[in-house]
Parts: structure tokens; sequence; C-alpha cells
């Protein structure tokens, strides 16, 4: 019952012919984060769309957890993982827990944090904003004016090389 789509936005690294074998559907798309997500919701056939990067990792029976987590009679439109960040920084573990804290408290959420919605409420507040940065931000502020998200404590794993930008 799960769709495996990744979109690509113009990488050199072999990244689609790594893919391509793994998922449903392999996509490219222009450039951009926002219309990447976009592209990909667009390809995807389910009722309930999650919006994963590359170098993130959903825990255990994610897909259940997804699933109870937006069951009718619990009121809620989406929801996001805790984050588990791994790489060479000591204040890794802690950036998680002051966004996992942040994102319980005000009901932002970010891309790193596995963000998962319905599809007619992704359809109807007009999908990703087209903006070059902080469009999960955006995303969340307007899946709130539908419902408070469902914020998982279970932990999904974003990996975070050093030698590299935070966000590719």
């Amino acid at each position: 019952g799960v769709e495996l789509i990744v979109v690509d936005g113009g990488s050199a690294d072999g990244s689609l012919e790594l893919a391509a074998p793994l998922a449903d559907r392999v996509q490219t798309a222009a450039r951009g984060r926002a219309r990447q997500m976009n592209a990909g919701a667009a390809l995807a056939t389910g009722r309930i769309l999650v919006f994963l990067h590359a170098d993130t990792r959903l825990p255990a029976a994610a897909d259940r957890l997804i699933a109870d987590a937006l069951r009718p009679e619990c009121g809620r439109h989406w929801g996001r993982f805790d984050v588990r960040i791994e790489g060479r920084s000591a204040w890794l573990p802690l950036v998680a827990a002051t966004m996992n804290l942040r994102s319980r408290l005000t009901g932002i959420a970010t891309g790193d944090q596995a963000m998962f919605v319905r599809r007619e409420v992704f359809d109807g507040i007009g999908g990703f904003p087209l903006q070059p940065l902080m469009e999960d931000i955006e995303l969340s502020r307007r899946l709130l004016r539908r419902s408070r998200p469902a914020c998982l404590r279970a932990r999904c794993l974003g990996e975070h090389d050093d030698a590299q930008p935070a966000h590719r």
C-alpha cells in the first residue's frame, strides 16, 4: 500500500540511476525543493503524502504510525515525526531535540521531520509554496489553519554530512 516516488532536481551524481530499481517512479523536475515535492505529489496516487528528504530514513512501521495518526476520529490532517540527526558534530543531538520541542510547541514542522499530510488538504492549500527557502515552514503555517499536527515521537533519522551544506 505504499508508493515510492523519487524526484530529482537535476543532480549530476547518479541519483536517478541509483533510485530507479528501488522506486515505483523516478522523475526529474525543475530545481528547487518545493517544485520537486509538488511534482512528486502530482505523480502520487495515495490518499496520504509523505515528504522525505533523500538523507532521511523513516522509523520502523512508519506507514502504520501515519495511518493511526490521521484516523478521522483524531481530527488531524497532517503531522511529522521527531527527528534524530547523525553526524560528526556533538551539537546535532541538541539541534534535533530543539527542533522537536519547537515543533511540538508551535506546530511548525520542517522537512527533516518527514512531514505527512492528507492529499485533499495538501491540494486544498495549493501544495508547497514556490519559494527558494523555508517552504516547509510556510506549508506548516498553511496546514495549521486546518489542524494542529500529529507530532509523532517515533524518530526519523537524518544524516548530516558536516562537509556539505545542510540542505542540498
